[in-house]
């Protein structure tokens, strides 16, 4: 059995976690941190567990932490950073679902962050945990940067076409649109259902953080910079990402052709359904399951590709959980068969 802690479990992606993997077959969940709730027992917090996990919250110290063989941060920037070097040198291998591993530049990293890393020698060891893009690499690895949910959405819709060398780098467009369950479980006045509800708006329109990170991942797979706009929507539901992708072709499109190499990009891809040509994806056929779907459309003399997402599985836990069984040489399917909840 794997024996897994999990820092920061009174997150959406914290507790997202131990729903996954309380029925995970290969897991022991032996460790769920939290500062401020230490002492209470996590069904008391979340009663949709009970009769599953019969555990209390407890100080993230490093003498809970280092007993584990995986320890997941389910917590905000900052946090993973101070106590993965010790962690490492333990033996313990670290899945990190916030951005403390995911861009390899300390000068971008910081400058995105407002912050000082703590532990800049260990970003070129990390491995981007996007298993359709590095699973050889989460194999071996010891230290996983979990990607964020829109560059989730947004490369698996890309990278098909920038690995065929078909498409105009200069011209990527990413119109995406979130959940307010991505700002995270905290209290926030613009995500308020009062403020969020029958309403919808751009933000971080002039730079959002999730921006350098997608670009990183296109500009290596490209082998060379590409020209993204990014801008990301928060939409008044609770759980969701929908991105559509606009780019221009170098020949005149051929639906059929850009369908078929995605469908043979993704072919054994468990957890990427390429739908029929023309299809129009929604939200709420990945909600609660690690999927992300795709659909293939041309409008003009554009190439449309939309993708939807949970941001909360596939954009968070159910991915940390599918980088864990590729990092303990299981199947990678193992317990992320469960079925989207419709409706």
């Amino acid at each position: 059995m794997i024996k897994v802690a999990i820092v920061g479990g009174t997150g959406y992606t914290g507790v997202e976690l131990l729903r996954l993997l309380v029925n995970h077959p290969q897991v022991e969940i032996q460790t769920v941190t939290s500062r401020t709730e230490a002492g209470k027992n996590v069904t008391d917090l979340f009663p949709n567990l009970r009769g599953h996990l019969d555990l209390k919250f407890t100080a993230p110290t490093q003498e809970k932490l280092t007993t584990n063989d995986i320890v997941f941060f389910a917590t905000p920037n900052g946090i993973a950073m101070q106590d993965t070097p010790a962690l490492l040198k333990a033996g313990v291998k670290v899945i990190d679902l916030a951005a403390d591993f995911r861009i390899k530049d300390v000068a971008i990293w910081e400058k995105w962050y407002g912050m000082t890393h703590n532990c800049p020698e260990l970003l070129k060891e990390a491995v981007y945990g996007l298993p359709e893009l590095n699973r050889a690499k989460i194999a071996k690895a010891r230290l996983i940067a979990n990607p964020g949910c829109y560059p989730t959405a947004v490369l698996l819709g890309f990278l098909p076409l920038i690995e065929a060398g078909v498409i105009d780098l200069n011209d990527l467009i990413a119109d995406a649109k979130s959940g307010v369950s991505g700002a995270g479980r905290k209290a926030n006045t613009p995500t308020l259902m009062s403020e969020a509800g029958e309403s919808f708006k751009a933000y971080n329109v002039a730079g959002h953080r999730h921006w350098p990170e997608i670009c990183q991942s296109l500009n290596i797979c490209a082998g060379t910079e590409v020209d993204l706009t990014f801008v990301p929507h928060l939409l008044p539901m609770i759980r969701g990402i929908e991105a559509t992708l606009y780019t221009k072709t170098l020949q005149p499109i051929d639906l059929d052709k850009i369908q078929e190499l995605f469908i043979q990009r993704y072919k054994n891809e468990p957890f990427v359904d390429v739908l029929p040509l023309n299809s129009h994806p929604e939200t709420r056929n990945v909600r609660g399951a690690n999927i992300c779907q795709l659909a293939v459309h041309k409008s003009n003399n554009k190439l449309v590709i939309l993708s939807v997402i949970d941001n909360l599985v596939k954009g968070a836990a159910g991915q940390a959980v599918q980088n864990m069984n590729i990092m303990n040489d299981l199947s990678e399917t193992t317990g992320l068969m469960n079925v989207a909840l419709s409706p």
